[in-house]
Formats: structure tokens, sequence, C-alpha cells
């Protein structure tokens, strides 16, 4: 359970998108791969999903660490789900077992946090780490290098039942919604990497002359309008 009022923390908000507006996996999936591909390179990509599953307000970590379990990501490792849940009693052994598996990887947390009324249903991506706890209280270490926050339920008063009192619609809509944003930035990644080792070992083309360029220039273009041919045959093919 993270801090509580987002738009209150000096930390800097890279993109908030709401559980309720079509395309907001893909907007927030957008932006996810942009800073990792800016920020990553050849590091583990850790998933730390923050909550319990005795609270409803509070289980959108593990909902959502479950989830992209199922989605059995290519880039990215999970820790916690709704059967291993990471929470307050577990949190700084679990961030031992990363350090010693995962030396010098990149953390990502997915946490709870209780916001402004106006505010409630959304998604944010977030620069830095989280304190997860806050609002109850907590003392709790910093978690992640950046980190997701869903804004669960209105902060102010008694937190706890507030928690307590959550719609499990609203934890699983916006579980869904970044295990969904996690899947298209898993791709989006995989995409880029296997372009990057093509271009590695694609030899350059090199010519001699204008005449061996030239050559190359037409057999390519021969190549393309044969392939056009064969896919307006195989579409004519599909009409019948």
């Amino acid at each position: 359970m993270g801090k509580k009022a987002v738009s209150r923390e000096s930390y800097r908000t890279h993109c908030h998108v709401s559980m309720d507006e079509p395309g907001s996996a893909g907007e927030l999936a957008d932006c996810l791969a942009g800073h990792i591909r800016e920020r990553v390179t050849d590091k583990d990509i850790i998933l730390v999903c923050i909550g319990t599953d005795r609270s409803t307000g509070d289980s959108l970590g593990p909902l959502t660490g479950s989830k992209l379990l199922e989605k059995q990501l290519e880039n990215f490792y999970i820790y916690g789900t709704l059967q291993h849940p990471v929470h307050a009693v577990n949190l700084e052994e679990t961030l031992s077992i990363i350090a010693a598996e995962h030396p010098h990887a990149f953390i990502i947390a997915v946490d709870a946090c209780l916001g402004y009324l106006q505010n409630v249903g959304k998604v944010t991506l977030n620069e830095g780490g989280v304190t997860p706890g806050a609002a109850m209280k907590k003392k709790l270490p910093m978690v992640g290098d950046m980190h997701i926050n869903g804004i669960v339920n209105v902060s102010g008063m008694m937190e706890y039942f507030v928690l307590q009192n959550t719609r499990l619609y609203t934890i699983d809509t916006m579980a869904s919604l970044i295990a969904e944003s996690f899947l298209l930035a898993d791709r989006s990644i995989s995409k880029q990497h296997v372009l990057q080792e093509k271009e590695a070992t694609t030899p350059p083309v090199t010519f001699h002359n204008d005449d061996d360029h030239a050559r190359f220039l037409r057999e390519a273009s021969s190549a393309e309008q044969t392939d056009d041919k064969h896919k307006k045959s195989h579409h004519r093919y599909r009409r019948k």
C-alpha cells in the first residue's frame, strides 16, 4: 500500500491513464516500454507486486502479479502473487533475495495507493521508488527504480477501513489494465531485441561501382513487385 495522494508526491509522473478509458493499456505500455529502452541495458527487469490478499484494496499488487504470471512474459521476473504475496512482513527478505539472484537489476514496483476522489481509478507510471505502507504509517524500505500506482480509493481518514471497503471490481479492472500493459510492453521489447540481433548479424552491403548498386536496386524492386503480385493473387483466392 503506497503513499496516499499522488498529486502531492515529489516524484515525476511519466504518464497516467484511467481504467475506464479505451486504449489505456496501450498508452501505458508505450510509456513503459519507452522508458525501459532508455534506461535498461543488460539488466534483469524485476516486477515487485506489493500488497496482500487479506485486504481488497491492498490486493492490487498480488492480483496483478498473478495475472502477469499467466501471460508468461519474456523480459520480466515477477515477485508478488496471490499465492505468494509480497507484503510488510516479507518485503525486506524478498528484496534481499532479488539482490542476490538479480544483481544490479532494474526494479519496477506495482502497488495500490489512496488519493483524491477525482483520481480514483487512475493508474500512474512514476519515476523512482515507492514507500509501501506509508498510508498505514508503516516504516518499510523504498522499492523500485520506477513504480506503478493504482489509485484504488479515497485518502484522508480511516485508511484501513477504506481499503477493506474498496470494490473488488475496481481492483480487478485495474489489475487487468496493468497486466495487459506489461504484456504489450513485453512484446515491444522482444521485437526490439529481434531487430537489434538481426542488425548485428546482417553484414553490410557494399558496392564496388555504380553498376553494382543499380543492379541491386533492380533486383530489390523486382522481388518487391513479385511479392505484391503474390499477395494480390492470395487475396483474390480468399474472396472466392
